[in-house]
């Protein structure tokens, strides 16, 4: 089904978006890939041992999530920066848990598929074949499934849907991208009664339970920055791996231009989005991962083509100026950045100096960020 979209230019123009005449340039490529060094260095001085777990309210393995994202954005830097050790760092990580998936490999929690990514990127430099047996074994189980219910919150399409377009890509086989697309289909138009994706405004609900009646302080329905910005982060991720001539590409396409520019409708005159996209006064303020994740995806839509660079060009400028030396501690500790959670109100407070509960998948999307700004920069 395709998806339709009211005029770019009113979407961006009439909710009061950045002018570009206003809005600064990008850095020098060098200034760029300066701030990611940094940040990812912090990182790794402080996570010496990629496999030890993560303790917060509780122990877990660090093969969840969050640090999964984070080592999504640590290959996009390295396309960028070859430094043997950020390959190195990743191995050893795959390595500490044997390739697998925190639930075994037949899991259908997207969640713990997302270290996947990373194992099938690690894959295609060295075809070890121990590193995808896992994540082939869980994603084969649910292509020969009937189900299609499974991913009910929008994070999960971020974690698992590109997981399949890589295993679609790798393998030339497009049962993995058919797959994909009945699980993301359901998502869209099924989940919480009529789909967690509105037409209307080209957002998504979270999950079922932002649903309308449910409703913002002011109102307005409750779109989170990070949740929309996962799925926004997952079209371009799953149409780095689909064929020109795939079936749902357009499709896939179109929501990009669509997401882009409802975004770009509410970007915060500092560049930053608020945790609460249509609602900036419900813990509204500067929010790093967000942010982060709506200039990968425009700054990748600018440079497939997608996006118009007149338009986008100033607003992923302002976004990256934002980020790199608003959110950046000149140690490399990145501020800003909401903790885990939901909604707007979870993960408070969103500070420069406040250290969200995992450090790990905020560094994870700027770096995904930087390494599209910096190729732009660099165009």
């Amino acid at each position: 089904m395709r998806l339709f979209s009211v005029p770019l230019a009113a979407c961006v123009f009439t909710v009061g978006a950045a002018s570009p005449s206003v809005a600064q340039e990008l850095p020098k490529p060098a200034a760029i890939l300066a701030k990611m060094r940094l940040a990812n260095a912090h990182f790794m001085q402080a996570w010496p041992d990629p496999g030890k777990e993560i303790v917060t309210n509780r122990a877990r393995p660090s093969n969840i999530w969050t640090r999964a994202v984070y080592y999504e954005g640590l290959m996009a830097l390295y396309t960028v920066d070859r430094d043997a050790r950020y390959y190195d760092y990743a191995v050893k990580w795959g390595e500490a848990h044997q390739w697998g998936l925190r639930t075994g490999d037949r899991t259908r929690n997207a969640d713990d598929q997302c270290c996947g990514q990373t194992y099938l990127a690690l894959y295609q430099i060295d075809s070890k074949p121990e590193r995808i047996r896992a994540i082939t074994a869980s994603i084969d189980a649910m292509v020969a499934s009937p189900r299609s219910d499974d991913w009910s919150w929008v994070d999960a399409i971020q974690m698992a849907m590109p997981v399949f377009a890589q295993l679609g890509a790798l393998t030339h086989d497009p049962k993995y991208f058919e797959k994909a697309h009945d699980l993301f289909t359901y998502a869209r138009m099924k989940q919480g009664g009529s789909g967690l994706y509105n037409l209307a405004d080209h957002l998504w609900w979270r999950d079922k339970d932002f649903v309308p009646p449910y409703h913002e302080p002011n109102g307005k329905s409750c779109y989170w920055s990070r949740g929309n910005g996962w799925v926004f982060a997952a079209l371009v991720r799953v149409l780095e791996g689909l064929p020109s001539d795939a079936p749902h590409r357009a499709e896939y396409e179109q929501m990009l231009k669509d997401m882009a520019a409802a975004l770009a409708a509410v970007q915060r005159p500092d560049g930053f989005w608020n945790a609460s996209l249509h609602d900036p006064n419900n813990f509204g303020g500067k929010e790093t991962s967000g942010t982060a994740l709506f200039t990968y995806g425009m700054t990748w839509g600018i440079r497939r083509g997608l996006l118009p660079a007149a338009t986008y060009r100033p607003i992923v400028a302002k976004a990256w100026d934002a980020m790199a030396n608003e959110a950046v501690h000149p140690d490399g500790f990145l501020g800003f950045v909401q903790g885990t959670g939901k909604q707007p109100s979870e993960g408070q407070p969103v500070t420069y100096e406040h250290k969200p509960d995992f450090d790990d998948y905020g560094l994870g999307c700027f770096l995904l960020a930087g390494s599209e700004v910096y190729r732009l920069a660099g165009q």
